[in-house]
């Protein structure tokens, strides 16, 4: 089973829905996502906000923050994964931005990734988690390893989750 396959797999078991913010990826996670079966079931779309300016305007990302740090940074692959889940309405967002290269931007060196996950009040991920990358490989590598990278954060966070409420259904034990 690959890792879309098992996020989603993991999302219909507790009747979540998924949504996408993705910049340096441009696209590859909702892709790796569609190419799932079924997986409409449960994924609502995806932005895809290669524009810094669009991550404020489509995502609500704080413009005083771009501006401050540029869109390769923590806390934007944050606001970008709860703006998703907002706009979209879906229980858990996710986002990927970073430097595919091949050159530096913002001062950040090709193949630094920020990788996020925000899902409901009380879930693993609550108010959201970010891990930072620092990628080796061509742009195409960085891509992809960015798009394993976040699938692998929402399968951890949704497996915590789940562990979560197998406990509070098994009386605490």
């Amino acid at each position: 089973m690959t890792e879309a396959a098992r996020v989603l797999a993991l999302l219909a078991e507790c009747g979540h829905t998924l949504a996408a913010a993705e910049s340096l990826t441009g696209g590859l996670v909702a892709a790796e996502l569609t190419g799932v079966p079924g997986a409409s079931a449960v994924f609502r779309g995806s932005v895809t906000a290669y524009a810094t300016d669009l991550k404020h305007e489509l995502l609500g990302v704080d413009r005083a923050l771009l501006a401050e740090r540029g869109a390769v940074d923590p806390e934007v692959a944050l606001q970008m994964a709860a703006g998703v889940r907002a706009r979209l309405g879906a229980d858990w967002g996710i986002s990927t931005t970073g430097v595919a290269g091949p050159e530096p931007q913002d001062g950040q060196a090709v193949g630094t990734v920020y990788v996020a996950v925000a899902g409901p009040a009380g879930a693993g991920a609550g108010a959201g988690k970010v891990v930072s990358l620092r990628l080796n490989g061509g742009r195409a590598e960085i891509r992809r390893e960015s798009v394993r990278s976040v699938l692998a954060l929402l399968d951890e966070e949704l497996s915590g989750n789940a562990r979560a409420q197998d406990t509070e259904h098994n009386g605490g034990n």
